[in-house]
């Protein structure tokens, strides 16, 4: 189902792709609107390692909610910050790529847990993520994303 990297060359390993996945701030989320048209929308999200899934909060409820009912199957892709060395106009970056399905998070103590993780990531300090806790646990939807597939690669852009 998957088809093989073309620029393998390029291809990073799976260490690698965790790490970008760990450092990365933001990524983009693309799924299938009702009538097929592609959505991609950019989120904060969080990697844990220990499960290899990734983390979303939102709301409920709106387009992307939407199709996530109809259709819980998403790609998800990331970019490091670019790096250029001295001297030259290319530069640098990994990118990772995952494919999965999307699951909403209802256990209520892996749904706080995990949005205390985002917070954290986030949020300049923990009495800033205590004060947004306690104002959108009961409200805020967090989805787990499972990787079925996910590959990286270093782009070397000149």
């Amino acid at each position: 189902m998957y088809r093989q990297m073309r620029r393998f060359r390029q291809q990073i390993g799976e260490e690698d792709c965790r790490r970008v996945l760990e450092q990365a701030r933001i990524g983009t989320l693309a799924l299938t609107l009702e009538d097929g048209m592609p959505y991609a929308v950019p989120l904060n999200f969080c990697y844990d390692r220990e499960s290899g899934s990734l983390f979303f909060h939102g709301a409920g409820e709106g387009q992307k909610a939407d199709a996530l009912r109809r259709d819980p199957r998403v790609c998800f892709s990331v970019v490091s910050d670019p790096k250029q060395e001295e001297g030259v106009w290319w530069r640098q970056f990994d990118s990772v790529t995952v494919f999965g399905r999307i699951f909403p998070v209802e256990d209520p103590a892996k749904k706080e847990r995990i949005l205390r993780k985002i917070g954290e990531r986030y949020y300049p300090d923990p009495e800033a993520v205590e004060n947004v806790l306690s104002d959108t646990l009961s409200r805020a939807a967090v989805l787990e994303l499972v990787p079925e597939h996910m590959t990286g690669k270093h782009v070397n852009e000149k």
